[in-house]
C-alpha cells in the first residue's frame, strides 16, 4: 500500500509538471497576441547537481527576437509644414532629401493628418483616431472627457511597444507633446513619457515647441543642460537643435549596428521644425533673400502652376490632377496689396526665414537617412511624413515676433513686426517668431485654410513618401504617385503588416482597443502574389488599386468633416466652425453651414455640391454623428482660452497656496510650477551669504519670451518682469548692506511682494506693483532705481495666461534668460559696464540657498470678493471701502436668500450691483 501511494505521488508530480509546461508553451501567434511574451520554457534536464544535470539551456535568458527578415523602420515626422511648401510638392523651398526619396520611393498625395500636432502624433503611434486615444486637442487644453483627457490610454499600445516586445530596438528623437502638462516635472509619473510607451531611448523635448538655440532637452526622463553652453565642433555658436538631434540619432544607429547588427530597429525622428520659433542657423538665413518679394498671392499661383507640370524635367506626372482648381483666399486673410513697401519687406523676411528653416531641417533628416548602415539600406523602410498638419496660422495676420504673446491672445501690429524683422529668429535676438497666416495659406495650395481647420485639406492633407528598396524598385524616368485616400492612423497597421507582427489583443494584462486604421502596404505591392503572370497589371504594384480606407471623420475645435468612399463617388462633407483669424463670433454648432464635395473629381475641395445634393449632405452629416459617437468625438468643444485654465486638470499645485523649494530645484516646467499669474504673491529666499558677498539668480520662471527673475547683481537686489520682451526692472538703489546687517550671514532673507493693482487693460493682464524686501522689511520707494524705459517700478502690463514654454529654476536661470541685465550676450564689449557681465548666461547664485518660499493669495469668498472687485474696479467713487461693503451687502442680501438661483446667476447679479453702485458715484 505504501509503495502504491509512493507511485501515485510520483505520477501526480509528473502530471503537475506536464500541465504547467503546457501552460507556458505558448504558440508563436498567441505570443504575439499577448504582450509581453511569457518567459521561455526551460527544455533541459535538471538533476540534484550540475554534474547530474543536462546541458544548460541559455535560450531561457534571451529576449524576444524578431524574424530574420524583419525590416528596420525609420519614421520621420516634420512639424507644421504646408502641403506645397517643399519643391517636391510645388513649393519654392529646396528639400534635397525629399527630392531624393521621391526619385527612389513612392509619393502619396492624398495622405491626411488630424489638423493639430498632439492629436496627429497620438494617432500616428497608436493606429487609432485621435479622440479614441484621448487626444482630441493638444495636451495643454485637455478636459475631463474621454476624447479630450490628454492621456494615451493603456488600452492603446503604441507601435513602438509592440515592436519592442517582438524583438526591435526602439528610439525617439525630437518632439513629444503627448505628455499631460501636469506630468512633465521631475516627479512624473513617467508611464506616458516615451520610455513608458515602448521606446528604449528618448532624446528631445516634451512640450509642443522649444527654442532651437536653447532647447528644454531631456534624455529619457532626465533634464539635461542645454548643449548651447557646451563646445560643439570647436564653436559654441554652431549649436542648433536639429543638428544635435541628427547627431544623436546617427550615434544611436551606429551603436545598434556595432553591438547588435542582427537586431532590427525602429527609429522615430520628429524634429520640432518647422513649428515656431523659426530659428535656422546663420549660414541658412540669407538663402532665400528676395525669393518671396512678390508676396503670398503670387507665390500661391506659382506653386499651383508647378504642381500641375508634367514632363522630363519635373519627372512627375503632375503632383496634383490636371483638373484640380486653386481655391480662393478667404476674406479673413489680407491680400499682399493691402500692405505698403516697407511692410511687405518685413513680411517677406518672415517667409525667407521659414524657408531657410525647412531646407535646413530636410538636410538634417538627410544626414540621418544617409547614416543608415550600408548593409541595412536594402531592408530599411523609410516613411517620411512632411508635417503633422498644414501650415500654421498661429502667427496671426501679421506674423509674430514672440509666439507666446500670440498664444496669450495678444497679436502684433505690423509696425512692431517691422521693428523685429531684421533679427527674425537669429540667435540671442530675443525673437521667437512665426510667419503670417497668409504664408501658411499660400503653402497649403491648392487647398482651403490652414492648421486647425480639420474640415478642409489645408489643415489635414500632408505629403508622404515611402522608400523601401527591398519592395519598392526605383523608377529613374518618372516618379511613382499613389492617390488612394489614407490617414495617419494607417501607418501603425502598415508597419505591423510589413514586419509580420500580429496586432496584440492584450498588452501588460490590459485588453486592447482594436486598431482603427488599415494597412496601405498594398500600394507598393506588399503581399501581392509574386507568381502573378499578368506582368502588365499595374494593380499588382498598387497603382490604380482601389483604396481600402473607406470612411474617415475629421474634427478640431468644432471644425468637422466626414469622408465616405462609395466607389463611383468619394464624398466629403465639411463645415468650418472656428476660424484661426477674423472677428466672426462663434455660432452654435447646429447653425454651422456645411459644404459637400465629390473628391473623385475635385482634388482640392473647390466645388461645393451641397445645393444640388441636399439629401446626400444630410446623410453624411448623420454619418458624422455616428462616427463621432463611435470614436469619442463628443462633446464638441470650440473653446481655446477657457480650456487653458490649469484648474481643469489634475495638478500637484491645486488647492495649495504655500510652496517651498530648495537649492537644485531646477527645470520645473511652468505647467507644474506654482501659478503666480493673476494672483498677489510673495517670494522669500532664505540664503547664506559668504563674507565676500554673493550674486546670482535666486528664483526665475520663464525665459526670453516672458517670465520673471529675482536676483542679486553688483550687491543690489533686482526684480525683472519680462512682458513678452518688454522688461520692467526694479532694483535697490543701494547695495543690500545698506538695509541692515545682510552683507553676509546664515539667516538672510530677501524677497518681494507682487500685488495687482487693477483688472482692466483690455485683456492684456492686470497692472501690478512690486515691493522689494530685505529681512522682511520693505525697501522704501525712494530707494528704487527703475531700469525700465517706463521710468517706474509698477508694471503696466502682465502676462495673462502663460509666460513661456520654459521652466522655474531655483538658484539660476536655465535655458534662455528672463533678464537682459545678466545675459552676457547682451553686453557690449566696448561698454563701460562690460566687466560686470557674468560669464554664464544662467547666472548661478554664488551663495547658498537654504530654501525659497512662494506664498499665493488665497481666493476670496462672499462679500470679500465683492470688496476685492470694488477695489480693482475702473470707476471713480467717494467714501471708504467699508461703506461700499455695507451698501453692497444690503443690496444683494435678498438674492442670497433665494435657493432657486444658480451660482452663475448669483454672481451675475453681484457684478451688476457693483457696476451700478460705482456708475452712479
Amino acid at each position: 500500500m505504501k509503495e502504491t501511494l509512493q507511485k501515485l505521488k510520483i505520477l501526480l508530480n509528473f502530471l503537475v509538471v506536464v500541465i504547467f509546461s503546457l501552460g507556458v508553451l505558448v504558440p508563436p501567434a498567441l505570443a504575439q497576441e499577448i504582450l509581453p511574451q511569457p518567459d521561455p520554457e526551460f527544455k533541459g534536464d535538471i538533476g540534484v547537481t550540475y554534474e547530474t544535470s543536462g546541458e544548460p539551456d541559455k535560450s531561457i535568458m534571451e529576449s524576444p527576437k524578431a524574424s530574420d527578415d524583419a525590416p528596420n523602420i525609420v519614421l520621420v515626422l516634420l512639424d507644421d509644414v504646408g502641403f506645397s511648401s517643399s519643391e517636391t510638392f510645388g513649393g519654392s523651398i529646396k528639400t534635397p532629401t525629399l527630392e531624393e526619396l521621391a526619385d527612389e520611393g513612392i509619393i502619396y498625395n492624398r495622405f491626411h493628418t488630424t489638423a493639430l500636432c498632439s492629436p496627429t502624433r497620438a494617432a500616428l503611434l497608436t493606429g487609432r483616431n485621435h479622440h479614441s486615444v484621448g487626444s482630441g486637442v493638444v495636451q495643454e487644453l485637455a478636459t475631463g472627457y474621454p476624447g479630450y483627457k490628454g492621456l494615451i490610454p493603456k488600452s492603446t499600445a503604441t507601435i513602438a511597444e509592440i515592436l519592442h516586445e517582438n524583438g526591435y530596438s526602439t528610439a525617439w528623437f525630437g518632439k513629444n507633446h503627448n505628455v499631460p502638462d501636469n506630468q512633465t516635472s521631475m516627479v512624473g509619473p513617467f508611464d506616458r513619457w516615451p520610455n513608458g510607451l515602448g521606446f528604449d531611448y528618448f532624446y528631445g523635448f516634451i512640450g509642443g515647441e522649444t527654442d532651437q538655440w536653447y532647447p528644454a532637452l531631456y534624455e529619457n526622463q532626465n533634464p539635461i543642460n542645454p548643449p548651447a553652453t557646451m563646445m560643439y565642433n570647436g564653436e559654441e555658436d554652431d549649436y542648433n537643435l536639429n543638428h544635435d538631434l541628427a547627431d544623436k540619432a546617427i550615434g544611436w544607429m551606429n551603436n545598434q549596428h556595432s553591438i547588435a547588427p542582427d537586431r532590427p530597429f525602429f527609429l522615430y525622428f520628429a524634429p520640432g521644425a518647422t513649428h515656431s520659433p523659426h530659428q535656422p542657423p546663420e549660414d541658412y538665413r540669407d538663402k532665400y533673400k528676395g525669393v518671396f518679394d512678390d508676396g503670398w498671392d503670387a507665390e500661391r499661383e506659382k506653386i499651383f502652376e508647378r504642381q500641375k507640370r508634367t514632363g522630363v524635367l519635373a519627372k512627375t506626372p503632375g503632383i496634383i490632377p490636371a483638373d484640380a482648381v486653386l481655391t480662393p483666399r478667404p476674406d479673413e486673410i489680407p491680400g499682399w496689396d493691402d500692405f505698403d513697401d516697407s511692410e511687405r519687406a518685413a513680411l517677406a523676411k518672415e517667409m525667407e526665414i521659414y524657408a531657410a528653416f525647412l531646407e535646413y531641417t530636410d538636410v538634417e533628416v538627410g544626414r540621418v537617412l544617409d547614416a543608415i548602415p550600408e548593409t541595412e539600406v536594402e531592408n530599411t523602410m523609410i516613411i517620411y511624413i512632411v508635417g503633422d498638419n498644414g501650415g500654421s496660422a498661429g502667427g496671426g495676420v501679421n506674423g509674430t515676433c514672440n509666439t507666446m504673446r500670440n498664444l496669450n491672445g495678444l497679436g502684433y501690429e505690423i509696425e512692431e513686426i517691422k521693428e523685429c524683422a531684421e533679427d527674425w529668429g537669429a540667435r540671442d535676438s530675443g525673437t521667437s517668431p512665426g510667419y503670417s497666416v497668409a504664408w501658411a495659406w499660400a503653402t497649403d495650395a491648392p487647398f482651403q485654410w490652414t492648421k486647425e481647420i480639420a474640415s478642409h485639406f489645408g489643415g489635414t492633407r500632408n505629403p508622404m513618401i515611402i522608400k523601401w528598396p527591398k519592395f519598392i524598385p526605383p523608377t529613374p524616368k518618372t516618379r511613382e504617385i499613389r492617390d488612394q485616400f489614407h490617414h495617419v492612423i494607417d501607418i501603425a497597421p502598415t508597419i505591423l503588416e510589413v514586419t509580420g507582427i500580429q496586432e496584440p489583443e492584450i498588452v501588460n494584462s490590459i485588453q486592447q482597443q482594436p486598431i482603427e486604421g488599415v494597412s496601405l502596404a498594398y500600394t507598393f505591392g506588399f503581399g501581392i502574389d509574386d507568381d502573378d503572370d499578368d506582368d502588365d497589371n499595374d494593380d499588382d504594384y498598387g497603382e490604380g488599386t482601389e483604396g481600402t480606407h473607406k470612411t474617415q471623420y475629421f474634427e478640431m475645435f468644432g471644425n468637422r468633416g466626414i469622408y465616405k468612399d462609395e466607389g463611383t463617388h468619394e464624398w466629403m462633407a465639411s463645415t468650418v466652425h472656428s476660424k484661426p483669424v477674423g472677428d466672426d463670433p462663434l455660432k452654435p454648432f447646429d447653425e454651422d453651414e456645411w459644404e459637400l464635395y465629390d473628391l473623385k473629381d475635385d482634388f482640392s475641395q473647390g466645388k461645393d455640391l451641397s445645393t444640388d445634393n441636399p439629401d446626400k449632405l444630410e446623410e453624411l452629416k448623420d454619418l458624422f454623428l455616428v462616427e463621432g459617437g463611435k470614436y469619442n468625438v463628443f462633446p464638441l468643444d470650440d473653446r481655446f482660452v477657457e480650456r487653458g485654465d490649469v484648474s481643469l486638470r489634475p495638478s500637484f499645485t491645486a488647492g495649495r497656496y504655500e510652496f517651498e523649494f530648495y537649492e537644485g530645484a531646477i527645470r520645473l516646467p511652468e505647467g507644474t510650477a506654482p501659478d503666480v499669474k493673476s494672483k498677489d504673491h510673495k517670494v522669500t529666499a532664505y540664503v547664506t551669504i559668504p563674507p565676500e558677498g554673493a550674486e546670482g539668480v535666486l528664483l526665475a520662471l520663464g525665459g526670453e519670451t516672458g517670465g520673471y527673475s529675482f536676483y542679486i547683481k553688483d550687491k543690489k537686489l533686482h526684480y525683472t518682469y519680462n512682458f513678452f520682451g518688454t522688461h520692467y526692472d526694479v532694483v535697490s538703489i543701494d547695495d543690500i548692506c545698506s538695509y541692515g546687517n545682510v552683507c553676509s550671514g546664515d539667516d538672510v532673507t530677501l524677497g518681494f511682494n507682487f500685488e495687482y493693482s487693477g483688472n482692466y487693460g483690455d485683456g492684456q493682464g492686470y497692472p501690478a506693483e512690486v515691493t522689494l524686501l530685505v529681512n522682511d522689511e520693505e525697501i522704501d520707494e525712494s530707494k528704487f532705481q527703475p531700469l525700465s524705459v517706463f521710468g517706474q517700478y509698477n508694471i503696466l502690463q502682465t502676462v495673462p495666461a502663460r509666460f513661456s514654454l520654459e521652466t522655474q529654476d531655483v538658484g539660476m536661470d536655465l535655458l534662455t534668460p528672463v533678464a537682459h541685465y545678466y545675459d552676457p550676450e547682451s553686453c557690449d564689449s566696448e561698454s563701460d559696464d562690460s566687466e560686470s557681465c557674468d560669464s554664464e548666461s544662467h547666472f548661478p547664485f554664488t551663495g547658498k540657498i537654504n530654501k525659497v518660499t512662494i506664498d499665493l493669495e488665497e481666493p476670496c469668498s462672499g462679500l470679500d470678493c465683492i470688496v476685492d472687485y470694488a477695489e480693482r474696479a475702473p470707476f471713480e467713487f467717494d467714501g471708504t471701502i467699508n461703506t461700499v461693503k455695507v451698501e453692497l451687502g444690503d443690496s444683494i442680501e435678498p438674492y442670497q436668500a433665494s435657493e432657486d438661483m444658480s451660482n452663475e446667476d448669483f454672481w451675475d447679479i453681484i457684478i451688476q450691483q457693483v457696476e451700478k453702485h460705482y456708475s452712479t458715484k
